[in-house]
């Protein structure tokens, strides 16, 4: 953890802690949050929870008032396309800004970056990851997979258990992040109670409902100078509705993926269909037309994960 006090330096006699706030750029940074993610009110109050109680830390170190490292290493579970990479990116900067990273990066990985395939594979390429990510935060991607008990010749327990050395012996420089789906996060913390004694903050990611989903197309098309004709918003609606019981959904992502289809058969069907010139608001419009001609509308011709 980076020592941001002036140890020769006498303590101040009070801090402005709204002041430390906004010096600091978590405003900015948890207003950013907001921008890029739709709902999520129980993380992101969380996340302004986790920002105060370490702007707080601070204060008190500053103050020279004792006290133990606080534990940073954190659980993320919540199903695809919910936030979780995109939280754990602003967590790594709110750390930063704060002193208690020396670096502003997030190392993203899954079990294939840490796990070898033959003996004497798996600690090199484990302990290469971890010095890459010292000093920031490593954010570990379905982290369960790192445990398959029932292939005895499977090297993933060696990776956890280095991973848990240095999540203890080096929790001062660098911050874990363990994320992936809520029942299967629960079984690898029972069969690995190492990690869960060493995370400070489980954050759960709540799925996103139909109204939701469509503000988030909303959102992501007029990023894009892009929008739904009212037809097509109607359609839409359903087609979100629809594509929920479907296998392989996986929310805000399955939205985008939607709606880069619809584009396709926009502009084919502008290039294709549409008789003469074409004007600002037809480049524009996503019609009815281009959300019902997905597969979703005919179950029988659904694809597994089809948009």
């Amino acid at each position: 953890m980076t020592d941001i006090v002036d140890t020769s330096a006498s303590p101040p006699a009070a801090i402005d802690l709204k002041a430390e706030f906004g010096e600091a750029g978590l405003a900015d940074m948890l207003s950013a949050l907001d921008d890029e993610l739709f709902g999520l009110k129980p993380v992101k109050a969380r996340i302004r929870e986790i920002a105060a109680l370490l702007l707080v830390e601070r204060a008190r170190r500053r103050l020279g008032l004792t006290s133990g490292p606080p534990t940073l290493h954190m659980s993320f579970t919540g199903n695809p396309g919910t936030g979780k990479t995109t939280v754990a990116l602003r967590m790594a900067g709110i750390l930063h800004r704060l002193g208690f990273t020396r670096r502003e990066q997030l190392i993203a990985v899954t079990r294939d970056d840490l796990v070898g395939q033959y003996i004497g594979h798996t600690a090199p390429k484990t302990k290469e990851v971890l010095k890459k990510a010292m000093g920031g935060v490593l954010f570990i991607d379905e982290a369960y997979y790192l445990s398959r008990p029932e292939n005895e010749r499977d090297y993933g327990q060696e990776s956890i258990e280095i991973l848990l050395q240095v999540m203890e012996n080096h929790r001062a420089d660098l911050v874990v992040i363990l994320a992936g789906y809520p029942d299967r996060m629960e079984t690898f913390f029972a069969s690995n109670p190492g990690f869960r004694s060493r995370i400070g903050h489980h954050i759960t990611f709540p799925d996103y409902d139909d109204e939701e989903l469509v503000a988030i197309g909303d959102l992501i098309l007029s990023k894009e100078d892009y929008r739904l004709s009212a037809d097509a918003k109607e359609a839409f609606t359903r087609y979100v509705a629809l594509r929920k019981t479907q296998p392989h959904f996986a929310n805000a992502r399955s939205v985008r993926n939607a709606l880069d289809r619809a584009r396709l058969r926009q502009a084919n069907r502008l290039v294709h269909g549409h008789p003469g010139a074409v004007t600002p608001d037809d480049l524009m419009t996503i019609e009815a037309a281009d959300i019902l001609a997905s597969r979703v509308f005919a179950p029988s011709l659904v694809d597994e994960g089809s948009p």
